[in-house]
């Protein structure tokens, strides 16, 4: 059988493709690969775009306390760092704290200074063994600059606050890693720190856990130091902290120290009522500026200027000055325990004097002082409103901040106050130190904020979500159908 040739007109079928590649069908189809084509092509240019960002224009902090947010003041350290800083981050391989992740990679992106390096504890075991002798935590970092360097250990960075278990029934817990960061990248970068220089030599308190934290953290050295034996206050002072004295200052200690007032110096004392003693050189110091301090305790009894129902652990309203302005819009509470009055005298003096913390106008000092044995007011004591702590200036910017209680800063009162009495105090000593940025940087709540609704509106919001929208999406449900058979008969 012979097999006959195939009938195809090469010419025919040329012409046939030529009038198919003509057709519309065909051109929308090609114009839609062309166009999938270049969307493709955007889409990956616009990915690889985005990923060569700094993570601060691309990932959004969207968590309740803004806890991958920076403060003003922490941009404006490590913007301005000057040095190579390199933040270690010690943790194991799959056990990494996305909240420090996140928080490093925020750091990271603002200063090309600035890097951050992971260390696996399990392949550099004695790495950490280098910067510190503590026990090194998972999560822990550790700052350096060159020979200086500060652990940061990952427990220091959660603040427990008790003060609320009381009346809630639970603990307060806050985020500290942003202010703990800042200020090791502060002191590692920093030439000279601010010189506190603590005076002795008159049974003064001994600074306790708060206080000595609270300095640490803020970058302020402390040092102690007499003026029994010397003419003048060190030059390198940028501050002298006096602490409860229980014995008075001599005649020559009071006027160095008023002279270092008139030439700019910069002075904190905490010192609230006489036990016993007599201060009263001491106590010229106030009256050199143009206040006097009033004998005994203050006793307030406006249910609104005090706590724990008794009447001498006060709740000042707190006054507008650079020391207290952060404390009033953040609605802090200072608690002010055993404190002693000041009233303001000169006001025309070379000295201008603010109150900082004012007690009620229902407030009087009981003049028995630490004898008193009721809260009432007795014959002798004195009315006020009172303040509780003032601080004064010159036209030289010397100054003195007289906070009028020993215990500020005890460290029961202090956690009664969630802080705001560390606040304050640092608010004082930083006054007048410009450069100091992190001293502002609040510890972040992570407590749950709960909304609270009448029950009148809890009733209106189920009518509403269990019964009014259900049946509206029934209507338009039955309203769809009716209409579409309509459509068909028609």
């Amino acid at each position: 059988m012979k097999l006959q040739k195939p009938n195809f007109d090469i010419k025919d079928f040329q012409k046939r493709t030529k009038e198919s590649l003509n057709t519309k069908r065909f051109k929308i189809g090609s114009y839609s690969k062309v166009l999938t084509i270049l969307v493709l092509g955007i889409v990956i240019a616009i990915n690889v775009f985005v990923a060569s960002l700094p993570e601060k224009f691309t990932q959004f902090d969207i968590s309740a306390a803004r806890l991958y947010s920076l403060t003003s003041s922490s941009k404006a350290v490590v913007s301005n760092i000057e040095d190579d800083v390199t933040i270690y981050w010690i943790c194991q391989a799959g056990q990494e704290s996305t909240v420090i992740e996140k928080l490093l990679n925020v750091y990271d992106s603002l200063s090309d200074n600035l890097k951050v390096v992971k260390k696996d504890p399990d392949t550099y075991p004695t790495f950490a063994k280098e910067y510190t002798d503590d026990t090194v935590t998972n999560n822990s970092l550790i700052v350096v600059s060159g020979d200086k360097s500060r652990y940061i250990g990952y427990e220091s960075m959660y603040k427990m606050d008790n003060s609320k278990y009381y009346t809630t029934g639970s603990a307060s817990q806050s985020f500290d890693g942003e202010s703990l960061i800042t200020t090791a990248i502060d002191y590692v970068v920093s030439d000279e720190l601010p010189q506190a220089y603590v005076l002795t030599g008159h049974g003064e308190g001994e600074m306790g856990t708060t206080m000595k934290s609270a300095l640490e953290k803020s970058n302020v050295e402390t040092k102690e130091f007499s003026l029994l034996n010397e003419d003048s206050v060190p030059e390198d002072a940028s501050i002298i902290l006096i602490n409860s004295p229980v014995s008075d200052l001599s005649d020559k200690e009071v006027t160095i120290l008023e002279s270092y007032m008139d030439n700019g110096g910069h002075i904190v004392v905490l010192s609230g009522p006489e036990q016993d003693v007599d201060l009263t050189n001491f106590k010229s110091l106030l009256e050199y500026v143009g206040v006097s301090m009033t004998n005994g305790i203050v006793i307030d009894t406006n249910r609104d200027n005090y706590a724990f129902e008794y009447p001498y652990f006060l709740l000042p309203t707190i006054g507008e000055s650079d020391i207290t302005n952060s404390l009033v819009e953040g609605n802090s509470k200072v608690i002010m325990p055993i404190s002693a009055g000041l009233k303001i005298n000169n006001t025309a003096g070379a000295y201008t004097v603010t109150s900082l913390l004012d007690s009620s106008s229902e407030s009087y000092a009981k003049t028995a002082g630490y004898s008193l044995n009721t809260y009432d007011k007795e014959d002798g004591d004195v009315d006020g409103p009172f303040s509780l702590a003032i601080s004064a200036e010159n036209a030289s910017e010397g100054s003195l901040v007289w906070i009028a209680s020993d215990y500020l800063l005890d460290d029961q009162y202090n956690s009664y106050s969630s802080g705001a009495n560390t606040d304050f105090f640092m608010n004082a000593i930083s006054w007048k130190m410009t450069d100091n940025e992190s001293l502002q940087i609040r510890a972040k709540s992570l407590d749950y904020n709960y909304l609270t609704i009448s029950a009148s509106a809890a009733r209106m919001i189920k009518v509403i979500m269990i019964g009014l929208i259900p049946l509206g999406y029934l209507l338009y449900g039955i309203d769809e159908v009716v209409r579409r058979r309509k459509v068909s008969l028609e």
